[in-house]
């Protein structure tokens, strides 16, 4: 009979997936439904510094990376063609920011690992390509509401995590990053960094069961419901 895995003290990976979805409905649910409760906007800040130190760690310790990146792009991708025909929004949401995320961690451990001018070369041209999608690419479209969620600093706010080599490494980058962001975009975003002290708590288990695809129902449905409930009340 197999030896119990002993459970650390502290947060597992699936605590903090479910706080991070919780934290991610109170913020549609304030930015839809009830935007007089700027609490709700509030809470929500945690979720992305918790979701870009689970990508980053995802981008670790996959067995499959092009797996891993294929769920996530072909979810945004998803998202984005129902966005576009339920509102006509060309606004990208955070699974691109994430998908754009993973292509630079990917690329960034590419050269890394293989120290030619061909990686070094190719590394610069995603970041690039990436700044020109998130920074010039919007102000080029001026006239439509396209952009990408969080920006530039959103993107790297995984890939600082992973370039951390232990755990007070990533929380220092993270940290960082959180602080560009709130730098970015300034007011309610500061509250991101109460995310630090939870995922300091994370005691590096992913949790008893695996809830990893959980995400990839919850997020699009939770949005279609938030959005039905809209369209209900108006």
């Amino acid at each position: 009979m197999p030896a119990e895995v002993q459970t650390r003290p502290g947060l597992t990976g699936n605590q903090l997936k479910i706080l991070a979805m919780a934290a991610m409905t109170c913020d549609h649910i304030g930015l839809q439904l009830l935007p007089q409760f700027g609490v709700l906007r509030i809470i929500g800040r945690l979720a992305l510094p918790i979701y870009a130190y689970m990508i980053a760690e995802g981008c670790r310790y996959t067995h499959d990376r092009k797996n891993y990146l294929l769920r996530i792009l072909a979810l945004a991708m998803l998202c984005q063609v129902v966005y576009f025909a339920a509102m006509g929004s060309l606004y990208q949401c955070i699974l691109v920011t994430f998908s754009l995320s993973i292509c630079l961690i990917y690329a960034l451990d590419n050269a890394g690992k293989c120290r030619d001018p061909g990686s070094v070369l190719l590394a610069l041209g995603v970041f690039l390509a990436e700044v020109f999608l998130c920074v010039l690419l919007p102000k080029l479209m001026a006239g439509t509401d396209f952009g990408v969620d969080y920006g530039i600093w959103g993107v790297l706010l995984p890939v600082l995590v992973y370039c951390g080599k232990d755990r007070r490494q990533k929380l220092l980058l993270l940290t960082l990053g959180t602080v560009l962001l709130g730098a970015a975009f300034g007011g309610m975003q500061w509250w991101a960094l109460l995310a630090v002290p939870l995922l300091m708590a994370y005691n590096d288990q992913r949790g008893k069961y695996p809830i990893g695809k959980l995400f990839y129902i919850y997020y699009p449905l939770h949005l279609v419901v938030i959005y039905g409930i809209s369209l209900l009340l108006t």
